[in-house]
């Protein structure tokens, strides 16, 4: 098709503003689906993402569209996850278009992700078009809505489109817009071959589907092409676009958008934002904006049944088949025995990973506190990433040690500023700034070190603003700090997955709160245990917990004293051997105390 009637566009929204039902709005105006097929958020094809109302995985779909000019134009849209975990995932894809529909709810506003989709599309050159939805809700505030994103994002909304996705109310007006506003894609297809790999998933017969938009030249079936970042090369084997169900095409061209197989059976090969050419014809240049993604969150999973770690192992490698930005390896805990290490983008991404290992895979498992990547700078010179605080090296061989720092977003109503500006400070925050986008919204800008982020910050901040506060985050620079290593010590034997890395200033505090908490949950045992935590050698905190009391002496009645005191003092013996025999179970809630104790 004619470079001119091609139009590649993308929904961007805050979570629930209503992007997937637009989408289902869009399929049906076109008459891409009949009726039978039809079915609500139909490109949230996880069970995942219909429970949660999430957009997990990106998906494209190709609309064929007769405009009010006469002209058929085909319409890619390429639907984008919504969560600040897959930014990057994001970015690919918004590079992949031209425009995006801005959807705002006509009720919530603009919250803290309307904001950061919109700098990455506008960082990306895109032509955005706002759409207030759910314009038929009473609580709807048009005119108001359409003042603040002028005034928060600045753009022009003076012909903004009201539309409600649900009840099929202006989705002609914004295809239309699509039309009109967003410009066709550049696409020279004399050049030699570059496509911009925006997405791939791992499919059990075919083997990796890659989703691409092609930039230069024209792909082929039966073509020999290769990756620029990996060097690799395939043969196309089957080609096509979803029109939302797949339907094969011999060639894609410059400026279109479809998905190929080449029968790669590890999606670790493929990597999104690489640039895919022609094996014979090479381009040499990689497209911008290309970078391999890193995880910036840890947390050790073991199966609570020591005899399912062979069950945990499958199902992780099954799950990274269609996940390549999740990493794990092999981690041995004393108090937990054998399981694995993982890597994930964010708390949201390791929630849902943790969820899908349970749910899909029937497995029980334990999952220790989040943990960030420390940097650490040796005293010979090596520089060391550290995921796992257990692996720490002794003081006398550390120079410094860095950790990451985010700039956080918060979207708040102004009677909350109070408590969260607490909160904020609570975490080792500084204050960036500070905006009044009414009387009644406020946007607060606050840099944050990414370890007391991960703990409990997102909690307390939906409890302290009875969950009207809605949060961004994004990462900025590793930054010198005074972290040290706290042990948890139960009956003098550390428990490694309790480790944890501190702020210097906050070790007796957070010390003696886990050390409460502790006493708490573990069950009492015949014998007296301590809980300690430790810094090092030195003890900064210490709870006993009180053993069980048995009366000896209750058959004891009448007779000399003596006979009750030796019946005490052989307990009194027992006890001190049962102590250093005995092994103290340490209960999975234990572990998830870590998150829930308040600085």
């Amino acid at each position: 098709m004619d470079p001119k009637y091609i139009r590649n566009f993308s929904i961007i929204a805050h979570i629930d503003h209503g992007k997937s039902t637009l989408a289902d709005g869009l399929l049906s105006a076109t008459g891409a689906l009949s009726a039978r097929e039809e079915k609500a958020q139909f490109l949230d094809n996880m069970e995942l993402e219909r429970e949660r109302g999430i957009t997990i995985k990106a998906q494209t779909v190709c609309l064929n569209f007769k405009s009010k000019d006469g002209h058929e134009y085909q319409m890619n849209l390429i639907d984008t996850p919504g969560h600040v975990d897959f930014s990057y995932e994001v970015s690919r894809s918004l590079a992949a278009c031209e425009g995006a529909v801005l959807v705002v709810d006509a009720a919530q506003g603009v919250e803290a992700q309307t904001l950061a989709n919109v700098y990455l599309a506008l960082g990306n050159n895109l032509t955005i078009i706002p759409v207030l939805n759910k314009i038929d809700l009473p609580s709807a505030d048009p005119e108001g809505v359409r003042k603040q994103i002028e005034d928060t994002i600045g753009l022009d909304c003076t012909g903004i489109i009201h539309a409600s996705a649900k009840e099929k109310i202006g989705i002609t007006e914004i295809l239309e817009a699509v039309i009109e506003k967003v410009p066709p894609p550049t696409a020279d297809r004399t050049l030699p071959l570059r496509s911009l790999i925006f997405d791939s998933w791992f499919d059990a017969y075919q083997g990796v589907v890659i989703l691409v938009r092609v930039v230069d030249g024209t792909l082929k079936k039966g073509e020999k092409i290769k990756f620029l970042s990996n060097d690799r090369s395939y043969e196309v084997l089957r080609m096509g676009k979803f029109a939302p169900f797949p339907t094969p095409v011999e060639v894609l061209e410059a400026g279109e958008v479809g998905f190929i197989v080449c029968g790669i059976k590890d999606i670790r090969d493929v990597v999104v934002g690489d640039t895919l050419t022609s094996f014979k014809n090479s381009a040499t240049e990689i497209l911008p904006g290309f970078q391999r993604i890193k995880p910036m969150v840890f947390a050790g999973i073991f199966p609570v049944d020591a005899t399912d770690y062979e069950n945990l192992k499958v199902a992780l490698d099954k799950l990274a088949l269609n996940d390549s930005s999740l990493t794990f390896e092999v981690e041995k805990s004393m108090a937990l025995g054998f399981g694995y290490r993982c890597g994930f983008l964010g708390l949201l991404h390791m929630e849902i990973v943790q969820e899908r290992l349970e749910r899909e895979f029937n497995l029980n498992l334990i999952t220790t506190a989040p943990t960030v990547v420390y940097r650490i700078h040796m005293t010979d010179g090596e520089v060391k990433m550290l995921e796992n605080p257990a692996q720490m090296p002794p003081e006398t061989k550390i120079l410094k040690m860095e950790e990451p720092f985010v700039k956080v977003t918060i979207h708040t109503p102004t009677e909350y500023i109070g408590s969260i500006l607490k909160l904020c400070e609570d975490k080792r925050g500084h204050q960036l700034k500070m905006d009044y986008v009414n009387e009644k919204k406020v946007i607060i800008e606050y840099k944050l070190p990414l370890n007391e982020m991960v703990m409990d910050f997102y909690d307390r901040l939906k409890s302290i603003t009875k969950g009207y506060a809605s949060l961004e985050y994004e990462f900025m620079d590793f930054e010198e700090s005074d972290l040290v290593k706290m042990d948890i010590m139960i009956n003098n034997e550390p428990v490694d997955a309790l480790s944890l890395i501190v702020h210097r200033s906050k070790s007796q505090t957070r010390g003696r709160n886990l050390a409460e908490k502790m006493k708490e949950l573990i069950p009492r045992q015949q014998y007296q245990i301590a809980i300690q935590a430790t810094i090092g050698a030195k003890i900064i905190a210490r709870e006993t917990l009180g053993a069980l009391r048995k009366d000896v002496t209750a058959k004891c009645y009448g007779g000399d004293i003596s006979r009750k005191r030796k019946l005490l003092e052989r307990q009194k013996e027992g006890k001190k051997r049962m102590k250093q025999i005995g092994t103290v179970d340490v209960p999975q809630e234990a572990f998830l105390a870590i998150l829930k104790v308040q600085d």
